[in-house]
């Protein structure tokens, strides 16, 4: 199967997977609105990762990913923006991620 090619593909296609879930950052830990349940930064699994850059404009980045907390059934759609636009928490979540092997 071809990689998407924009963000709304890639997000098409996990939610396609069952990566429905909504969850945001706070502080180190990333939170799921529908069970009101979180996991540590350290331990929510990637499954995937896809990573965009603008055609007109290489720093126009986001990345998307597919989430899921070991412990429970929870699978999520997480985007942000990468790289100088990223928000402080993203920043540190993805700089963990390369520090994991992800």
């Amino acid at each position: 199967m071809e990689p998407p090619s924009t963000v709304t593909e890639a997000i098409a296609l996990l939610r396609g997977d069952g990566y429905v879930d909504d969850v945001d950052l706070f502080g180190n830990d990333v939170r799921c609105a529908r069970t009101a349940t979180s996991c540590s930064l350290t331990a929510v699994q990637i499954d995937r990762t896809y990573r965009f850059e603008g055609d007109s404009d290489p720093a126009d980045e986001a990345i998307v990913l597919g989430l899921r907390f070991p412990d429970s059934d929870v699978r999520a759609v997480l985007v942000s923006a990468f790289g100088q636009d990223a928000e402080p928490e993203m920043a540190d979540f993805l700089a963990g991620l390369r520090s994991r092997g992800a």
